[in-house]
């Protein structure tokens, strides 16, 4: 087969062990000097050991909302951290476009580029990981039907024909209006109601049936039981081994493979000329050859000179992550590239992290 797939009984991968092997060593700052293409480069990185628990930090705990950088990594008492994935800065709801698995719960879910992924004990996983959400619900008579979600957590653009699955990182409700709600508490249907902006159940989900996917919600039965299945693939419909992965950000593009620059933007989704050819402000992530991660910014570099950057380096693996206005990076105490806006998602680390702030 050329999936992988977790048959769960309406549940999200994530119920699992989240104990993570001890840090050997500190995280440290080192302020670097690399040349690349006869260009000279000041980075600020941040290098942190294999085992050193991390977290997607949201801004205020929610999918979909912003805050100060600064502010988002004290409230999980992070030692390091750095912006996460691509978000909706220049109008509309800040919803993220990449994927995001917090405690090993997929709250976001974005169909492009490049994630970057951690399992319980710090193993770092790079990957164009393409998340798909299937499941099936019970009917009186007859055997069951099949559903699935387009999304997850983010606000439907106007007449979207989708189907987009709520969780308790959204918040109290879905935030928006219109469709029709499927609310599913305990893995059973408990209620099926046009959104009226309807309530997420702490011990449950949310389904919301818009545009041409609104018929997907008559197969759903009050009472019915409801399973789904989640399958981790790569772009070419490749199963990836991510089932233990607990914690997971997209943006990318990919910079470094195997030690070598494998920046290839477009076959990723990318078509922005901020991604494509223009230089900007920069953040990126890289696995490095013993295990260990490294979290870097730099200013005023092109895609290409970010790669070469980050290979000479050291990365094994390098992807790069949201930059320009929110390129950020937190370590020593203090903020030491600083966000030009709010932001909504960070990766943060630390020994002592607060995981529902």
């Amino acid at each position: 087969m050329l999936s992988v797939v977790m048959t769960l009984s309406f549940v999200l991968p994530g119920y699992m062990n989240t104990s993570y092997a001890a840090s050997t060593s500190a995280i440290r700052n080192e302020v670097k000097k690399v040349t690349v293409s006869g260009r000279s480069f000041t980075v600020q990185t941040m290098s942190i050991p294999k085992g050193v628990p991390t977290t997607v930090g949201l801004a205020k705990g929610k999918v979909g909302l912003t805050q100060d950088f600064n502010a988002i990594v004290k409230a999980y008492r992070g030692e390091a951290a750095i912006n996460g994935a691509f978000f909706e800065a220049y109008g509309g709801p800040p919803d993220p476009y990449g994927n995001l698995i917090v405690d090993g719960k997929i709250v976001h879910m974005g169909h492009y580029g490049t994630t970057i992924g951690f399992k319980a004990d710090g193993t770092a996983l790079m990957d164009r990981l393409r998340l798909s959400l299937k499941g099936t619900v019970s009917r009186t008579v007859g055997s069951p039907l099949s559903w699935y979600a387009t999304f997850v957590n983010r606000t439907p653009s106007t007449n979207a024909n989708v189907s987009i699955l709520y969780t308790e990182k959204r918040g109290s409700n879905v935030g928006f209006k219109g469709g029709i709600a499927v609310v599913m508490e305990n893995g059973k249907v408990t209620k099926k109601v046009p959104n009226d902006n309807v309530m997420i159940p702490k011990n449950g989900y949310v389904l919301v049936c818009n545009g041409t996917e609104k018929p997907m919600a008559e197969r759903f039965e009050l009472g019915a039981d409801v399973e789904m299945n989640v399958t981790y693939q790569d772009d070419q419909g490749r199963a990836l081994p991510w089932e233990e992965v607990i914690t997971a950000v997209g943006a990318g593009p990919r910079l470094v493979k195997d030690s070598k620059v494998a920046l290839t933007p477009t076959a990723e989704g990318f078509k922005d000329q901020k991604i494509l050819s223009s230089a900007a402000a920069r953040s990126g992530i890289g696995i490095m050859a013993d295990g260990s991660v490294m979290i870097a910014t730099i200013s005023g570099a092109t895609m290409k000179q970010w790669a070469e950057v980050m290979q000479k380096l050291g990365a094994k693996q390098a992807m790069n992550l949201d930059g320009g206005a929110s390129s950020a990076l937190y370590g020593r105490g203090k903020v030491l590239t600083s966000a030009g806006r709010l932001l909504s998602n960070t990766l943060v680390f630390g020994n002592n992290l607060n995981r529902n702030p």
